[in-house]
């Protein structure tokens, strides 16, 4: 799949995002505005003026709009929720070379709010996933206690876990030693029934 800079970009802080929510890392990791500013300055998330409590209730907001187009069921109900979060957000494409990082495409006002900035950012980088018929690219890692989500960007869609390092490692670890009880239960009951199948003497 052929996506841009931009959109790659996009979807990774979609994903940070998304990941900050308390059902994909147990706590809430955006609590107040110093946790906010914190996450736009890693981010290098431009053009956001000083952030107010209102700020953070839309975040709040537009996080859960975009994790829903996750746990869409149909490429429909995905589209329908994309565009109702678009259309909220007031998309306004405008070329921009802020920065020295090249011409690149702004979707929202400047200097918007926030959460509509990331409304018409991220809801955008959605838009291109769905309509490049890559739904399925959007997923929940597959470790049994992982709720985090990650966008799968392989070119075979292979990717099964948030992070290979972690997620990954654990299975891979549990399912290595489930297989070493599974082996040594086998050798202690082959163990077993031999010596219950040995005579035990002769009588003289």
């Amino acid at each position: 799949m052929l996506i841009t800079h931009d959109t790659e970009c996009a979807l990774s802080i979609l994903v940070e995002l998304l990941n900050t929510a308390p059902e994909a890392g147990g706590s809430e990791q955006l609590a107040d505005l110093d946790a906010l500013g914190a996450f736009v300055a890693q981010r290098e998330i431009s053009e956001v003026d000083s952030l107010t409590a209102a700020d953070l209730a839309a975040v709040h907001r537009v996080r859960g709009e975009l994790r829903a187009v996750f746990s869409a069921d149909t490429t429909a109900e995905a589209a329908e929720l994309v565009n109702s979060l678009v259309a909220a957000a007031g998309t306004t494409p405008r070329l921009t070379n802020h920065d020295h990082h090249g011409w690149h495409i702004h979707y929202f006002a400047p200097h918007a709010a926030l959460g509509d900035h990331l409304g018409a950012e991220l809801g955008m980088a959605l838009a291109f996933i769905v309509m490049a018929g890559e739904r399925e690219r959007l997923r929940r890692c597959e470790a049994p206690s992982c709720a985090r989500v990650f966008v799968d960007l392989s070119r075979n869609r292979s990717r099964r876990y948030c992070d290979s390092r972690t997620c990954g490692n654990r299975l891979h670890v549990a399912a290595y030693r489930a297989r070493q009880r599974s082996a040594e239960s086998a050798e202690s009951a082959e163990s077993t029934e031999s010596t219950e199948g040995t005579p035990a003497g002769v009588a003289g």
